[in-house]
């Protein structure tokens, strides 16, 4: 399954920002092993079910150590039996687009 997901604190730092709290739960990605990749908007991993929850619960813990609220949006493909569609599925549009 490829998951992509946003997490964010209620609140922020002093300034408004919620940067920190974003590196955090993009650490524990990175860190979990999984295919990954971080765009402005959203953060994807793909893996199994079990795996790649497991993975959000815990950027999602991570961020509510810095606010008592915390918003997640979170949007699945599930797709038994397919892996590395992380890419796969960018590189076949890419392809079309190349003529």
């Amino acid at each position: 399954m490829i998951v992509a997901f946003s997490i964010s604190p209620a609140g922020g730092d002093s300034t408004g920002g919620v940067s920190e709290a974003v590196a955090e739960a993009v650490r524990i990605v990175r860190e979990s092993g999984l295919p990954n990749e971080t765009n402005a908007m959203f953060t994807n991993i793909e893996g199994e079910w079990d795996e790649v929850m497991a993975v959000v619960k815990a950027a999602v813990d991570a961020v509510a150590a810095h606010s008592p609220r915390v918003g997640l949006v979170l949007k699945a493909d599930i797709r038994p039996g397919h892996t590395g569609e992380l890419t796969a599925k960018v590189e076949r549009v890419e392809r079309i687009l190349g003529g």
